[in-house]
């Protein structure tokens, strides 16, 4: 599963993929088996986009989603982010993101998109949704499926900047589907030791009762992250 080693994900062809009820029988005979340590069925998680609020700001660049990038305003009192990255004194300073392997997870990545050809990276793009290295969205009708990764890290940095604009870029395609423990550890263990940077805008239900968080194999790859 991903880059945890000795976790493997099994699927077994009569049972049903969704079903308000445990598939016991296959399961008991897995944990019969002595070199089995754990087993755990998979259960479908609720993950929604986060989204983003525009809030007034100064526009010293001629971009028109400038509002929009809260995170790139800490230093304004006036903001609602507090990290004081310092982001606008960086620039000036010369930092980039040249050198650096950005990874989206989202519903897909439009690789081909002119704002995104020059700095795609395929080594750090998978599709974990359809098993394949093609993270293209799935386009519907509805445009339900318009990535949040579509121009997030331009060659030209006044085009919907990122903070580390420059930067090589892919995407794994994971919202598209079922979201599990098992995808999200797949997609958090994409290549850990090419990718720097998972950039994830999505989560459980942000409404103030639910509470959720990453499930055992997901934890279990971003401890494998921090360590390796």
């Amino acid at each position: 599963i991903g880059s945890l080693e000795n976790y493997y994900h099994f699927h077994h062809s009569r049972t049903f993929k969704r079903s308000t009820l445990s598939s016991r029988g296959p399961h008991n005979f897995l944990r019969m088996d002595p070199k089995v340590r754990w087993v755990r069925q998979q259960e479908v998680k609720r993950r929604v986009k986060r989204q983003v609020r525009g809030e007034p700001h100064a526009q010293p660049f001629n971009d028109p989603v400038w509002p929009n990038m809260w995170y790139l305003h800490c230093g304004d009192k006036s903001s609602r982010c507090r990290s004081e990255m310092n982001i606008l004194a960086a620039w000036q300073r010369g930092y980039t993101g040249k050198n650096v392997v950005i990874t989206i997870l989202d519903d897909g990545i439009e690789r081909n998109h002119p704002d995104l050809l020059q700095n795609y990276d395929p080594l750090a793009s998978y599709d974990v949704n359809g098993n394949d290295h093609d993270p293209t969205p799935r386009y519907d009708a509805s445009n339900e499926n318009k990535s949040v990764a579509t121009t997030p890290i331009a060659n030209e940095p006044l085009s919907h900047r990122m903070m580390c604009w420059g930067g090589e870029e892919g995407g794994i395609r994971m919202l598209d589907g079922d979201v599990t423990d098992v995808v999200e550890a797949k997609s958090l263990g994409i290549r850990p030791d090419y990718i720097d940077i998972y950039s994830a805008s999505w989560g459980p239900d942000d409404d103030g009762k639910t509470v959720d968080g990453p499930g055992l194999l997901a934890k279990q790859a971003f401890e494998h992250g921090i360590k390796k």
